[in-house]
Protein backbone atom coordinates (compact mmCIF):
# COMPACT_ATOMS: atom_id res chain seq x y z
CA UNK A 1 0.00 0.00 0.00
CA UNK A 2 1.16 3.44 -0.87
CA UNK A 3 1.65 6.32 1.68
CA UNK A 4 -0.89 8.06 0.16
CA UNK A 5 -3.73 5.36 0.44
CA UNK A 6 -5.87 4.56 3.05
CA UNK A 7 -7.85 2.07 4.03
CA UNK A 8 -11.33 2.24 5.08
CA UNK A 9 -11.89 -0.45 8.01
CA UNK A 10 -15.49 -1.11 9.84
CA UNK A 11 -19.55 -0.25 9.36
CA UNK A 12 -19.25 2.54 6.99
CA UNK A 13 -21.25 5.08 7.89
CA UNK A 14 -22.41 8.58 6.18
CA UNK A 15 -22.69 12.65 6.58
CA UNK A 16 -25.53 14.35 7.23
CA UNK A 17 -26.37 17.95 7.16
CA UNK A 18 -28.36 19.55 10.23
CA UNK A 19 -30.45 21.44 7.23
CA UNK A 20 -31.64 20.36 4.36
CA UNK A 21 -29.90 21.44 0.81
CA UNK A 22 -26.91 21.34 -1.22
CA UNK A 23 -23.22 22.58 -1.10
CA UNK A 24 -23.86 25.56 -2.84
CA UNK A 25 -21.33 28.57 -3.01
CA UNK A 26 -21.74 30.32 0.31
CA UNK A 27 -22.68 34.27 1.24
CA UNK A 28 -20.55 36.53 3.12
CA UNK A 29 -18.40 33.75 4.33
CA UNK A 30 -16.16 31.35 3.76
CA UNK A 31 -18.09 28.43 4.39
CA UNK A 32 -21.55 26.75 5.28
CA UNK A 33 -22.47 26.62 8.61
CA UNK A 34 -25.08 24.14 9.01
CA UNK A 35 -23.29 21.17 7.97
CA UNK A 36 -21.98 18.64 10.43
CA UNK A 37 -20.87 14.85 10.27
CA UNK A 38 -22.99 12.46 12.13
CA UNK A 39 -23.07 8.16 12.58
CA UNK A 40 -25.61 6.84 10.68
CA UNK A 41 -28.45 5.43 12.89
CA UNK A 42 -27.66 1.95 11.55
CA UNK A 43 -26.02 0.33 8.55
CA UNK A 44 -29.58 -0.71 7.12
CA UNK A 45 -31.10 2.65 7.39
CA UNK A 46 -28.00 4.17 5.38
CA UNK A 47 -28.73 3.67 1.49
CA UNK A 48 -25.46 3.41 -0.98
CA UNK A 49 -24.16 6.76 -2.18
CA UNK A 50 -24.83 7.07 -6.07
CA UNK A 51 -24.86 9.05 -8.99
CA UNK A 52 -27.00 8.93 -12.47
CA UNK A 53 -23.32 7.78 -14.01
CA UNK A 54 -21.43 6.36 -11.39
CA UNK A 55 -21.66 2.66 -9.77
CA UNK A 56 -22.82 3.01 -6.00
CA UNK A 57 -20.11 3.46 -3.07
CA UNK A 58 -20.79 2.84 0.43
CA UNK A 59 -21.38 6.06 2.26
CA UNK A 60 -17.90 6.47 4.69
CA UNK A 61 -16.91 7.83 7.79
CA UNK A 62 -15.15 10.99 7.28
CA UNK A 63 -14.10 11.43 10.36
CA UNK A 64 -12.22 8.28 10.10
CA UNK A 65 -11.20 8.69 6.92
CA UNK A 66 -8.95 12.18 7.39
CA UNK A 67 -7.28 10.77 10.74
CA UNK A 68 -5.83 7.46 9.10
CA UNK A 69 -4.91 9.92 5.84
CA UNK A 70 -1.10 10.46 6.81
CA UNK A 71 -1.65 13.09 3.36
CA UNK A 72 -3.47 15.52 6.77
CA UNK A 73 -1.45 17.15 8.50
CA UNK A 74 -1.10 16.92 11.89
CA UNK A 75 -3.21 20.34 12.68
CA UNK A 76 -6.38 19.64 11.19
CA UNK A 77 -6.62 15.83 12.73
CA UNK A 78 -5.95 17.69 16.46
CA UNK A 79 -8.36 20.29 15.69
CA UNK A 80 -10.93 17.97 14.29
CA UNK A 81 -13.15 17.56 17.20
CA UNK A 82 -17.03 17.61 17.87
CA UNK A 83 -18.49 20.92 18.00
CA UNK A 84 -21.30 19.88 19.91
CA UNK A 85 -22.26 16.20 21.04
CA UNK A 86 -20.89 13.88 17.88
CA UNK A 87 -21.58 16.52 15.25
CA UNK A 88 -18.25 17.48 13.89
CA UNK A 89 -17.80 20.35 11.38
CA UNK A 90 -17.28 18.26 8.28
CA UNK A 91 -19.10 18.59 4.60
CA UNK A 92 -19.20 15.30 2.75
CA UNK A 93 -20.06 14.93 -1.29
CA UNK A 94 -20.31 12.22 -3.51
CA UNK A 95 -19.62 12.25 -7.32
CA UNK A 96 -17.49 11.58 -10.13
CA UNK A 97 -14.65 13.71 -10.58
CA UNK A 98 -11.69 11.51 -11.33
CA UNK A 99 -13.19 9.22 -14.51
CA UNK A 100 -13.61 6.48 -11.69
CA UNK A 101 -16.47 4.08 -12.04
CA UNK A 102 -17.28 4.27 -8.41
CA UNK A 103 -17.84 7.80 -7.11
CA UNK A 104 -15.38 9.94 -5.49
CA UNK A 105 -15.47 11.53 -2.17
CA UNK A 106 -14.78 15.05 -1.40
CA UNK A 107 -14.32 15.91 2.30
CA UNK A 108 -14.25 19.88 3.88
CA UNK A 109 -13.49 20.21 6.89
CA UNK A 110 -14.57 23.70 9.03
CA UNK A 111 -13.67 25.31 11.83
CA UNK A 112 -16.50 24.64 14.61
CA UNK A 113 -16.37 28.83 15.64
CA UNK A 114 -16.97 30.79 13.00
CA UNK A 115 -17.49 27.80 9.86
CA UNK A 116 -13.95 28.76 7.99
CA UNK A 117 -13.01 26.06 5.39
CA UNK A 118 -9.85 24.95 7.37
CA UNK A 119 -9.35 22.11 4.45
CA UNK A 120 -10.81 20.31 1.53
CA UNK A 121 -9.49 17.15 0.41
CA UNK A 122 -10.88 14.59 -2.41
CA UNK A 123 -10.44 10.77 -2.51
CA UNK A 124 -10.78 8.49 -4.85
CA UNK A 125 -12.28 4.95 -3.89
CA UNK A 126 -10.54 1.68 -5.43
CA UNK A 127 -11.68 -2.38 -3.86
CA UNK A 128 -11.96 -0.68 -0.50
CA UNK A 129 -9.01 1.42 -0.59
CA UNK A 130 -9.52 5.34 -0.17
CA UNK A 131 -6.36 7.43 -1.60
CA UNK A 132 -5.88 11.05 -1.12
CA UNK A 133 -5.88 12.38 -4.51
CA UNK A 134 -6.09 16.41 -3.65
CA UNK A 135 -5.99 18.55 -0.89
CA UNK A 136 -5.79 22.00 -0.20
CA UNK A 137 -4.99 23.11 3.95
CA UNK A 138 -4.94 27.04 3.15
CA UNK A 139 -7.98 28.26 4.82
CA UNK A 140 -10.45 29.79 3.98
CA UNK A 141 -11.21 27.16 1.30
CA UNK A 142 -14.31 24.72 0.08
CA UNK A 143 -14.39 22.52 -2.39
CA UNK A 144 -17.72 21.03 -4.55
CA UNK A 145 -18.09 18.99 -7.89
CA UNK A 146 -19.72 20.75 -10.62
CA UNK A 147 -20.97 19.04 -13.16
CA UNK A 148 -17.67 16.53 -13.30
CA UNK A 149 -15.26 19.24 -12.68
CA UNK A 150 -13.23 20.01 -8.94
CA UNK A 151 -14.21 23.61 -7.89
CA UNK A 152 -12.31 25.29 -5.02
CA UNK A 153 -13.78 28.11 -3.60
CA UNK A 154 -11.12 30.64 -1.51
CA UNK A 155 -12.00 33.85 0.39
CA UNK A 156 -9.65 36.95 -0.55
CA UNK A 157 -8.91 38.58 1.98
CA UNK A 158 -7.23 41.85 3.32
CA UNK A 159 -5.10 42.80 6.22
CA UNK A 160 -8.02 44.65 7.41
CA UNK A 161 -10.98 43.21 6.35
CA UNK A 162 -13.41 41.48 8.93
CA UNK A 163 -14.25 37.46 8.57
CA UNK A 164 -18.03 38.21 6.84
CA UNK A 165 -16.42 40.86 4.59
CA UNK A 166 -13.13 39.40 2.76
CA UNK A 167 -12.12 41.38 -0.40
CA UNK A 168 -12.65 38.87 -3.32
CA UNK A 169 -12.69 35.51 -3.88
CA UNK A 170 -11.30 33.07 -6.12
CA UNK A 171 -13.00 30.29 -8.18
CA UNK A 172 -10.32 27.55 -9.28
CA UNK A 173 -12.01 24.91 -11.55
CA UNK A 174 -9.73 21.61 -11.57
CA UNK A 175 -9.90 18.63 -14.07
CA UNK A 176 -8.86 14.92 -13.41
CA UNK A 177 -6.21 14.26 -16.39
CA UNK A 178 -5.98 10.34 -15.40
CA UNK A 179 -3.26 10.36 -12.92
CA UNK A 180 -4.17 14.16 -11.37
CA UNK A 181 -5.98 17.12 -10.83
CA UNK A 182 -4.55 19.86 -13.08
CA UNK A 183 -6.27 23.88 -13.07
CA UNK A 184 -8.52 24.47 -15.84
CA UNK A 185 -9.96 27.54 -15.19
CA UNK A 186 -9.36 30.24 -12.83
CA UNK A 187 -11.67 33.47 -11.80
CA UNK A 188 -11.22 36.10 -9.46
CA UNK A 189 -13.82 38.33 -8.22
CA UNK A 190 -13.26 41.74 -6.18
CA UNK A 191 -15.87 43.10 -3.60
CA UNK A 192 -17.18 46.61 -3.00
CA UNK A 193 -16.59 48.11 0.48
CA UNK A 194 -19.63 50.17 -0.59
CA UNK A 195 -22.58 47.81 -0.01
CA UNK A 196 -23.26 46.37 3.51
CA UNK A 197 -19.73 46.65 4.12
CA UNK A 198 -18.23 44.45 1.60
CA UNK A 199 -19.30 40.92 -0.04
CA UNK A 200 -21.02 42.73 -2.48
CA UNK A 201 -19.14 41.83 -6.15
CA UNK A 202 -17.47 44.49 -8.23
CA UNK A 203 -17.40 44.11 -11.88
CA UNK A 204 -13.91 43.18 -11.98
CA UNK A 205 -13.77 39.45 -13.01
CA UNK A 206 -10.30 38.35 -14.57
CA UNK A 207 -10.84 34.97 -15.58
CA UNK A 208 -7.55 32.55 -16.70
CA UNK A 209 -6.96 32.37 -20.48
Amino acid sequence: MSAGTVVLVGTAVFAVGCATGGTGLRDGGPARTDTVAKTAPSPSSADPASTASGKPAAKVDPVRLLMADPKVSNAIKRDLKPCTGKEYPVDVSYGRVTGSPVVDVVVNVLSCADALGRGSFVYREDSGKYENVFSDEQPPVYAEIDRGDLVVTKQVYGKSDALAYPSGEDVITYRWNGEKFVEHDRVHSEYSNVVDGGGQPAPVVTPKN
